[in-house]
Order: structure tokens, then C-alpha cells, then sequence
């Protein structure tokens, strides 16, 4: 009778010692495939940025994610979307060597992923048309409705062009992303983006010069029908 007491403590021992030690993975969160749950090891806090040096099963990994509050040693889930190698911050003068940037980033299980590219800004497609916008045309240039309107000759040349900046991305793939509207539309493309070393901010009214790409596609969902690159900023009149 006692063997047979040891042995059934030794079985309830054995259940529980697995069960306790048994990992916590991303079948028993439910979590969508290619999510994966961190640590916050260290924050650095930037203007448009949060960078995060975050742990996995040991493994350690720099992600960027947009501005906002994080706890370090705080568990996290984000889904990656673009790795960049040697990556240099301007601001914080640091080269990563390799660190991924982030949209869908929380800090409850991510259950639902569409697809790895989700939310990423695609071309001419922004999320929302400011109402009631009206920018004067910069002397010399040409409206985004103009633009996307004669996009085929405008190809290789450059451009002088005018508005409000509704977005913008710094430091991505060695670039500011500046997102532009002034109020004009052709069939549904009414934001231009452009790419520059210059800075500015959300709200404020600039005049770019800078050279028509088409159907540019960088990878990774970001493709665009028409873009501007190498802008410069021009200064205001």
C-alpha cells in the first residue's frame, strides 16, 4: 500500500513539474503566424520612433516601432515587416546592423494578422483626403492632379509641386517619406509622396522640386504608381 502511495505521488509530482515547465508558446496564445512575443530589454525614445532591443527565447533583436510608451521588461507581440541592414539614425548617430520595422506592435496577443504588410503606406493610396483643402499652385509647378494626370510625360523629369504634408516618415531606407495633398484630385489620386533629406512636419504647407519616378517598388508592400524622389525642400515665399 505504501509503494503504491509513493508511486502515485511520484505520477502527480511528474504531471506537475511538465505542465509547469512546459513553454509558453504560440499555440496556447492562439497568436497569428509570424507574431512574435518579446521582452523590452532596452528603449531609446526618438522624435518619430521607438527603438526597442527585445528578446526571444534567448535571442535578442532591434525593432523600430512608431512613437509611443513602452515599459521595459514589459512582454510585447508585433508582427515584423521590414528588416534593414547597417540601418543609420541621423538623430541617435547609430548604425544598426540589422533592425526590423514594425507596424502592428501590442502589447495584448495578436490573434489576426491579414497579411505582412498590413497597414503599410502603398503609393497613392493614403488612409484618409483632408476636407476642404485648397493650396495655392507653387509659380513654376504643377498640381497633383496634374501630375498623376500626365504622369507618362512627366516620367524622368522634374517637378515642382505644392501642399499641405498630411504624413511624415523619417529615416526609412536612408530617406525622410514626405506625404503632400493640396486639394486636387484625378480619379481617386489625390496624395503624392516624396522622397528627400530634408525635414518638416505634419501640417505645414511646403513647395518640393524633385524627379517623377513610376511604378517604383521598393519591396515589402511598397510600390508606388508615381513618386518623387530626391526632393528638395524649396524655401517658402
Amino acid at each position: 500500500m505504501k509503494i503504491k502511495l509513493n508511486l502515485l505521488i511520484l505520477l502527480a509530482a511528474t504531471i506537475i513539474l511538465s505542465v509547469s515547465c512546459q513553454p509558453k508558446n504560440k499555440t496556447k496564445e492562439n497568436l497569428a503566424p509570424n507574431v512574435h512575443k518579446v521582452t523590452a530589454e532596452e528603449v531609446i525614445q526618438a522624435s518619430g520612433y521607438t527603438y526597442l532591443r527585445v528578446s526571444e527565447d534567448g535571442k535578442e533583436n532591434w525593432i523600430a516601432i512608431s512613437r509611443q510608451e513602452v515599459e521595459k521588461g514589459k512582454s510585447y507581440y508585433y508582427e515584423p515587416n521590414i528588416e534593414m541592414t547597417n540601418f543609420v539614425s541621423k538623430e541617435l548617430k547609430r548604425t544598426f546592423p540589422s533592425i526590423i520595422f514594425v507596424v502592428k506592435f501590442s502589447d495584448q496577443p495578436i490573434t489576426t494578422v491579414k497579411t505582412s504588410t498590413e497597414n503599410i503606406p502603398k503609393g497613392n493610396q493614403p488612409a484618409i483626403a483632408k476636407d476642404g483643402l485648397k493650396v495655392e499652385q507653387a509659380e513654376g509647378g504643377i498640381t497633383i492632379a496634374e501630375l498623376f494626370a500626365g504622369k507618362d510625360s512627366y516620367a524622368g523629369k522634374t517637378v515642382k509641386i505644392k501642399g499641405e504634408v498630411v504624413k511624415f516618415n523619417p529615416e526609412i531606407m536612408g530617406k525622410n517619406w514626405v506625404h503632400i495633398q493640396d486639394g486636387t484630385n484625378n480619379n481617386g489620386s489625390f496624395d503624392i509622396t516624396i522622397t528627400t533629406n530634408d525635414s518638416t512636419k505634419v501640417g505645414n504647407v511646403v513647395t518640393f522640386e524633385g524627379t517623377v519616378t513610376l511604378k517604383k517598388d521598393f519591396g515589402y508592400g511598397y510600390f508606388y504608381e508615381v513618386l518623387v524622389e530626391n526632393g528638395k525642400l524649396l524655401p517658402a515665399k
